[in-house]
């Protein structure tokens, strides 16, 4: 068993005097690390911890594992070499090559004999076709009504300020309208 272990779900406020403290009880520590988030600064959750003896190292796995530090159960386990650890599929490797002066357009597609799409597809809509109707729908069709809508409320003190509106009959009008429109489409149909 290796002299260096893991601690994790570690309270994210925690000192390295207190893991220590805690941790001081088999043995002393020769070294504590509890890394940071490059982006955040703030404690990532875990420890790595390790012990000059690897039989005081067993014993904190032993006797530490799961037992609540702080309000939460420590996952405390053998730290592994990072070779030996599973890389994680969704995280690339980084790479920090650097740019060079000329591109390199071997992996562009338009270069790439094998890559085939297919044909083009078709238009969804055809231009010509929409033109013809709106050409159809422009007929004149000749001026537009006025609708009026709504009700006026007129009190018998307001009824000598606004006119005589009994007076004005609205069928009038409206036949008149009607036959107005029916004259303009016969001129256009001639």
């Amino acid at each position: 068993m290796a002299n260096r272990i893991f601690v994790g779900n570690l309270p994210y406020d925690v000192t390295e005097a207190e893991l220590r403290e805690y941790f001081s009880t088999i043995g002393p520590l020769s070294y504590i690390s509890i890394p940071t988030d490059r982006e955040t600064g703030r404690q990532s959750g875990f420890a790595f911890l390790e012990f000059k003896d690897r039989a005081q190292a067993g014993e904190v796995i032993r006797r530490f594992d799961k037992q609540s530090f702080k309000g939460r159960p420590l996952a405390i386990n053998e730290a592994r070499a990072r070779e030996d650890r599973p890389q994680a599929s969704a995280r690339p490797p980084l790479s920090r090559s650097m740019p060079t002066a000329v591109p390199n357009t071997a992996n562009q597609p338009d270069n790439d004999p094998n890559r085939n799409y297919g044909p083009d597809a078709q238009p969804r809509r055809s231009r010509s076709k929409m033109k013809s109707v709106i050409r159809a729908d422009r007929v004149s069709k000749g001026p537009m009504r006025e609708v009026v809508r709504g009700q006026v409320f007129l009190d018998d003190e307001d009824d000598d300020d606004y006119g005589d509106y009994d007076d004005y009959d609205d069928t009038e009008s409206s036949e008149e309208n009607t036959a107005g429109h029916e004259r303009d489409a016969d001129e256009d149909n001639a």
